[in-house]
């Protein structure tokens, strides 16, 4: 058994071996099985299983080079603020992420709680499942991760050690190329067109001049707010769900930003799902997003005025313009973040399923030109997104032109 007292890339046996050294529960078990999980970008996965008592636990160990490219050269030590953003969020949304039981430093990684007996949020809503209690439960984790790590909750001084102690450059400067600017530049030929939709991505997106000075202030912005604890990650494919439960995982990009970014990457992986909908003619499906993006952005105003009016400690944010000041502005981002997520999943390296698994060929090439009009409409237009219903009716307005056009 190796000692695991110098940092190395596990495989199953390293991590069976692993968990029996680290975590009590599994010192003495005989019947152990381990499988590699992971199907992100980044890191290693694995789900241990005591055989004799049905315990488990998720090991996830960070590698050194990214899974989607080994031209992402990366520090290990991502997995910490990974694990530190999760304690932090378990202590602010409880029951909203998984327990941490172990962060191992050396080694680059995690155990925690095991939530398998859940399914991927992605996976569901490309099968056309629907979740009742998404949105309330996605709200509460946003407004309290979110308004409750901002200065107008907390101590600035506090606030302040927390953005030192979430510095994540390297996973900033992945989202910095392959959010803000690739999709609209390609400068490193990495982008992935889906071939018929070469001429709409070059008049859409590569030659459209007014996009690329709203991109350029949404990217600077993204650079030099350093709002709140961000998430960093927050699309469907990081969240487990049932029909009860609602859990946040994979905040391996956590760090000081502007809170729109987490909202809008919600409300565009919504967008993907109503589109995947769309093509496959499933009304139901269509009706109940259009009904969760409504829900989403109505309940984050409704409990984050709330938040504010419980949490808030800064003497000046005690005013009720100014909240509704820094709540507009704070809407304003999410549809410009919203625009960027739709963007980059329809044309950069990292895409979804809820799109690239559409058949045939012209039913997916319709839902890209579908959701790159609505994300050329919410970057160029944030001040129009206000309501969860603005959403909606920017689907249904890029709809009548698909078909006008």
């Amino acid at each position: 058994m190796p000692s695991f007292e110098q940092y190395f890339l596990m495989n199953t046996d390293h991590v069976k071996d692993y968990v029996k050294a680290n975590i009590h529960t599994f010192k003495n078990a005989q019947n152990i099985t381990c499988l590699e999980i992971g199907d992100g970008n980044l890191n290693y996965v694995y789900r241990v299983l005591n055989n004799d008592t049905n315990d488990s636990v998720i090991v996830k160990q960070a590698g050194t080079t990214a899974r989607i490219s080994d031209e992402f050269i990366l520090s290990t030590t991502r997995n910490k603020i990974e694990t530190e953003a999760l304690k932090l969020q378990h202590t602010l949304a409880p029951g909203l992420v998984p327990e941490i039981y172990l962060l191992d430093e050396t080694m680059s990684c995690c155990v925690m709680e095991d939530l398998s007996h859940l399914t991927i949020m992605r996976t569901a809503l490309t099968n056309f499942e629907t979740f009742p209690k998404f949105a309330e439960h996605i709200t509460d984790f946003m407004v309290n991760t979110l308004l409750r790590t901002s200065d107008v909750v907390l101590n600035h001084k506090d606030k302040k050690e927390l953005v030192r102690t979430f510095i994540n450059p390297e996973l900033c400067e992945i989202s910095e190329d392959l959010v803000f600017t690739e999709p609209f530049h390609n400068q490193f030929n990495r982008n992935e067109v889906t071939p018929g939709n070469e001429h709409f991505v070059q008049t859409h997106l590569y030659s459209n001049k007014e996009l690329h000075l709203e991109v350029a202030k949404l990217k600077f912005h993204f650079m030099n707010n350093s709002q709140s604890l961000l998430h960093g990650d927050l699309h469907t494919g990081s969240i487990f769900i049932d029909q009860n439960d609602t859990e946040m995982i994979d905040p391996e990009f956590a760090f000081f930003g502007p809170m729109g970014y987490d909202i809008g990457n919600i409300m565009a992986n919504l967008i993907f799902a109503w589109a995947r909908g769309d093509a496959y003619q499933q009304k139901e499906f269509t009706e109940w997003v259009e009904n969760t993006l409504f829900d989403v952005l109505d309940l984050f105003d409704t409990k984050f005025n709330k938040a504010w009016d419980e949490h808030a400690t800064e003497v000046v944010a005690k005013n009720s313009d100014f909240k509704q000041h820094y709540l507009q502005n704070i809407l304003k981002d999410t549809a410009g973040m919203a625009g960027l997520e739709l963007a980059r999943r329809i044309v950069g390296l990292a895409k979804v399923k809820d799109i690239t698994t559409i058949e045939p060929i012209e039913n997916r090439l319709k839902a890209e030109r579908l959701c790159l009009r609505v994300a050329q409409t919410l970057i160029l237009n944030p001040h129009d997104f206000s309501h969860g219903g603005d959403y909606v009716t920017a689907l249904q307005n890029a709809l009548q032109e698909e078909k006008n056009d």
